[in-house]
């Protein structure tokens, strides 16, 4: 099992941004964290997650405490790896998800048993986003994340684009309810 990790791993443990996680870091409140070069790494306690020294200020932190007790669910992202081939992108290609948080990644390695689920007429639309095929890890079973160093970093475009066209959607439906709206006052 890896005892140490860099801080976009850490960061999906605890369940906050890379972001918040740097400002912890720089605040000295990773216990046992130190950088490498230019990465920090990031010591797991027991659990399996990084510890975190609390503040002494303000509410109490949100990040995850415990090991995560959801299956990791697997997807491959077929339209990034055609959008990555057709633009010379290398835009990470396989989305991570554990309960409602999506991480994306070049490679991962899934250290444990895992199931490779293909289901053409039912498609998983709880967990899985509607795929048809999808790799299910139990949630004892780490999976790490890799990132390419020469990667696009990001949400890839097809995720990019899913949630412009959600806006619009959004956009529309509140026009719409603002005309039916109009004409049922006149």
């Amino acid at each position: 099992m890896t005892t140490k990790v860099y801080t976009t791993e850490a960061a999906f443990l605890l369940n906050i941004s890379t972001g918040r996680l740097r400002i912890l870091l720089k605040q000295g409140r990773v216990v046992g964290a130190y950088k490498e070069e230019r990465l920090w790494m990031i010591p797991l306690n027991s659990r399996g997650v990084p510890e975190i020294i609390p503040g002494r200020r303000g509410p109490e932190g949100t990040w995850n405490k415990a090991e995560r007790t959801g299956n990791t669910f697997v997807h491959v992202l077929r339209k990034t790896i055609d959008y990555n081939r057709d633009n010379k992108t290398s835009y990470p290609a396989i989305a991570v998800k554990v309960g409602d948080k999506k991480d994306y990644c070049h490679a991962l390695k899934i250290k444990g048993p895992c199931l490779i689920v293909y289901q053409p007429h039912h498609p998983n639309r709880s967990q899985a986003g509607g795929a048809r095929l999808w790799i299910e890890v139990e949630p004892k079973h780490r999976v790490e994340r890799l990132y390419f160093s020469n990667g696009d970093y990001g949400p890839p475009p097809e995720v990019t684009q899913q949630r412009q066209k959600l806006k619009r959607n959004k956009k529309n439906q509140k026009s719409s309810k603002k005309k039916r709206s109009r004409k049922s006052k006149s």
